[in-house]
């Protein structure tokens, strides 16, 4: 990449940061978790970049994908939080996640996601391949006598693409993918006190572009010009909802789903409902790597 390039991974790896720890920051007994959300998107529009995808919190047994609808009123009390979040700019995207246990009691958990990211952090050079980085990452969170959720991965980055070849597993997949310098990789260790594969449960609130094309229904219409305005990243059904209505949303998205012009994205929950944590950073792969998402 050139300089302009790389100075715009670095703004959204710090936007993105910003917004986790600003995030974090607000995740407390008693919180709404939509106006967390509502919160966190603001701050990163504040800053000057634009959605990567919608932030997201997750509790206890689900890993990730669950967001917020306009009528969820939900509040946090004792669970185990996952907060994710994602900053653009001109394409070039930060990706970051954290978990805050209400609990307390779950520490151990916190810090084998955590420290597994470190250990994989500690092998990213270019030539290295993706399958031992997973290793990593399965023996540290193994070491603290949880698994890693293995149909849960980190990925690469490329310019509005969130999720390009390789994946980054968290597990010793056996894949001899091997990094290149200049890549922009994800790095994400999911933690579990269960068996370690996740399913898709509930209702999805996260949606994405596939191919939109022309429809006669006139609130359809509307809503695809919105939809446009997301360059083709991931977007949340709460956006759609301030914008425009509930009873619009639901049917333009139905429409969308029914014409295969959009994705959902379902809430992933651990199959045996086991606790999950989360840690994550975007990582510009170098000869001595750079962590975009590092807390300033």
């Amino acid at each position: 990449m050139d300089e302009k390039e790389r100075k715009d991974w670095i703004e959204a790896g710090r936007v993105a940061a910003l917004a986790r720890d600003y995030g974090a920051g607000l995740v407390k007994k008693g919180a709404r978790i939509r106006e967390i959300l509502d919160k966190v998107e603001e701050k990163i529009k504040a800053e000057g970049a634009t959605m990567a995808f919608p932030a997201q919190i997750s509790l206890n047994e689900t890993a990730a994908h669950s967001c917020a609808s306009i009528d969820d009123d939900n509040m946090l009390t004792d669970e185990v939080v996952k907060l994710d979040v994602g900053a653009m700019v001109n394409g070039a995207v930060g990706d970051t996640a954290v978990t805050i246990d209400l609990s307390g009691q779950n520490a151990e958990l916190l810090k084998a996601s955590k420290e597994a990211f470190e250990a994989a952090f500690k092998l990213v050079k270019p030539g290295i391949s993706v399958s031992e980085i997973g290793k990593a990452i399965e023996q540290k969170i193994q070491s603290f006598g949880f698994e890693p959720i293995r149909n849960l991965s980190g990925h690469t980055i490329e310019r509005f693409e969130l999720h390009t070849h390789p994946s980054i597993p968290n597990y010793d997949s056996g894949e001899n993918f091997k990094l290149e310098k200049g890549q922009v990789i994800a790095i994400e260790p999911f933690a579990t006190s269960g068996v370690g594969r996740v399913k898709e449960v509930g209702l999805p609130n996260i949606f994405m572009e596939l191919e939109l094309k022309p429809v006669r229904n006139p609130i359809t219409r509307q809503i695809i010009k919105e939809i446009k305005g997301f360059e083709g990243m991931p977007f949340a059904r709460r956006w759609l909802e301030k914008k425009f209505s509930k009873g619009m949303a639901t049917l333009a998205l139905s429409e969308l789903m029914r014409l295969e012009m959009i994705k959902e994205y379902k809430p992933l929950v651990e199959q045996s409902q086991g606790l999950v944590s989360q840690y994550e950073h975007t990582v510009l792969v170098l000869d001595r790597p750079i962590i975009l998402t590092k807390s300033k």
